[in-house]
C-alpha cells in the first residue's frame, strides 16, 4: 500500500513536470512567434520608412522654378475701321505644372476663356470696327510653379494595352507624315532594335548625331521632317523634335511636343521652345529633348563626342528642367472660336488677325507682344 502510495505520488510529480515543461516550450514558440511577427512588422516598417526619405531626398533633389508670368499683346498700331481678333495660348495645371490666379484685362472688348480639342486653354479677345486703336491692349498675369522631371525607372510592358487618350498621338500631322519616307527613315534608324524603349533610345540618339541647330531658322522652326530629311538636317527645338516624334510615331510609339516658353529670365519674350515626350508602356509619358542637346553643342562649342555633350545626351533622355512652362499641345490646330486662316503649325505664340488675315507671330517687335517672368525668392 505504501508502494503503491509513493508511486502514484512519484507518477503525480512526473507529470507536474511534463506539464510545466509544456507550458515552457509552448510558451518559448509564442514568444519566438510573437517575435518574428514583430519582427516582420519591424522589417515592413523599416522599408516603408526608408521608401519615404527615398522619396523625400528624390523631392528635395528636385528642382523648382516658381514665379510670375505677364503677357502684354498691344495691338494697337493698326488703324481704326479693321476687325480684330486675338487668341493667346494660356498654360493650365497638369502633372508638372501648378498654374494659378489667372487674371486678364481686355478693357471693354469682348473677352473670353476658351478650350480647343487639344484640351488647349486660350484667352480669346476682339475688337469690332468701332474700336479705338489704343484700347487694343490686354494683359495676362498668371502664378506658375514648375517641378524638374527625374527620370522614372523604365518599365516596359509590351502586353499592356494604350490608353485612348494616348492613340492620338500615333497620328500623322501635315509636317509629320508617315509616309513611306519617314517610315523607311524609322526603319532604318531603328534596325535590330526589339523593343520600344530600344528603338525610342536609337532614333534619339540618332538625331542627336546627325542634325544640328541652325540660329538663322526663323522662330522655333517649322518642323517640316520630310523637307529635313531632303535637305540640310537643320533647325531649331521645333524641327529637330520634329523628326524625334515623327520617327517614333513611324516606329509605332506614341510621341508628342510640348510647346511653350521658358521661365529662366526675366523678359521671356523670344524664349519660346519645344520640347518631346514618347508613351512607354510599363512606365507611361517619358521625358526626351534631343535639341535642347543640340543647342548646348553649338552655344559651348562643344563636338558630339566630348563628355560634356554626352552628359547632356543622358540628361535629357528621361529628365527634363523645370525653366520652362507648356503653353499648348497639339499639331494643325483650330482654335476656339475658329480663326480665318489655316490651321496652326502649333501654338506656342500669341496668333492675331486683323480683317481676316495672320499677322506674323514671330515678330513680337511688329505685332507686338511682351512676356515677363519675375521668379520667387
Amino acid at each position: 500500500m505504501k508502494k503503491s502510495l509513493n508511486l502514484v505520488l512519484l507518477l503525480g510529480t512526473v507529470g507536474m513536470l511534463m506539464a510545466a515543461c509544456g507550458n515552457k516550450a509552448a510558451s518559448n514558440v509564442e514568444s519566438s512567434a510573437k517575435g518574428t511577427e514583430q519582427s516582420t512588422e519591424s522589417v515592413a516598417a523599416t522599408e516603408k520608412s526608408s521608401e519615404k526619405e527615398t522619396e523625400k531626398a528624390e523631392a528635395s533633389e528636385k528642382k523648382v522654378v516658381e514665379g510670375a508670368v505677364n503677357n502684354t499683346v498691344d495691338l494697337s498700331k493698326y488703324e481704326k475701321g479693321k476687325k480684330v481678333r486675338l487668341w493667346i495660348p494660356v498654360p493650365h495645371s497638369n502633372e508638372y505644372q501648378t498654374v494659378e490666379d489667372v487674371k486678364y484685362d481686355a478693357g471693354n472688348a469682348k473677352a473670353e476663356m476658351n478650350t480647343d480639342d487639344w484640351g488647349n486653354q486660350m484667352l480669346y479677345v476682339e475688337w469690332d470696327e468701332n474700336a479705338e486703336p489704343a484700347d487694343r491692349v490686354v494683359k495676362l498675369d498668371l502664378q506658375v510653379k514648375r517641378e524638374e522631371i527625374i527620370s522614372p525607372e523604365l518599365k516596359e510592358d509590351e502586353k499592356a494595352e494604350l490608353p485612348e487618350d494616348v492613340k492620338k498621338y500615333l497620328e500623322p500631322s501635315k509636317n509629320l507624315p508617315l509616309n513611306d519616307q519617314v517610315k523607311n527613315k524609322a526603319a532604318e534608324v531603328t534596325e535590330g532594335k526589339t523593343t520600344d524603349l530600344e528603338k525610342a533610345r536609337a532614333i534619339y540618339d540618332w538625331v542627336i548625331a546627325n542634325m544640328n541647330r541652325d540660329e538663322s531658322v526663323k522662330g522655333c522652326g517649322e518642323g517640316d521632317v520630310c523637307a529635313l530629311l531632303d535637305t540640310t538636317m537643320t533647325g531649331k527645338c521645333t524641327d529637330i523634335n520634329s523628326m524625334f516624334v515623327a520617327l517614333c510615331r513611324a516606329s509605332g510609339i506614341p510621341a508628342r511636343e510640348h510647346f511653350g516658353i521658358r521661365i529662366n529670365a526675366e523678359d521671356i519674350t523670344k524664349n519660346q521652345h519645344c520640347w518631346a515626350e514618347f508613351y512607354l508602356k510599363g512606365t507611361g509619358w517619358v521625358s526626351a529633348d534631343p535639341a535642347d542637346v543640340l543647342k548646348a553643342v553649338l552655344k559651348n562649342n562643344w563636338t558630339k563626342d566630348q563628355t560634356e555633350t554626352k552628359e547632356k545626351q543622358e540628361y535629357y533622355f528621361g529628365n527634363c528642367d523645370a525653366e520652362r512652362m507648356i503653353l499648348s499641345d497639339g499639331r494643325d490646330l483650330s482654335l476656339n472660336p475658329a480663326q480665318d486662316g489655316e490651321a496652326l503649325n502649333d501654338f506656342g505664340y500669341p496668333y492675331a488677325e486683323v480683317d481676316g488675315v495672320k499677322l506674323d507671330n514671330y515678330t513680337p517687335d511688329q505685332f507686338v507682344y511682351t512676356y515677363s517672368f519675375m521668379k520667387k525668392a
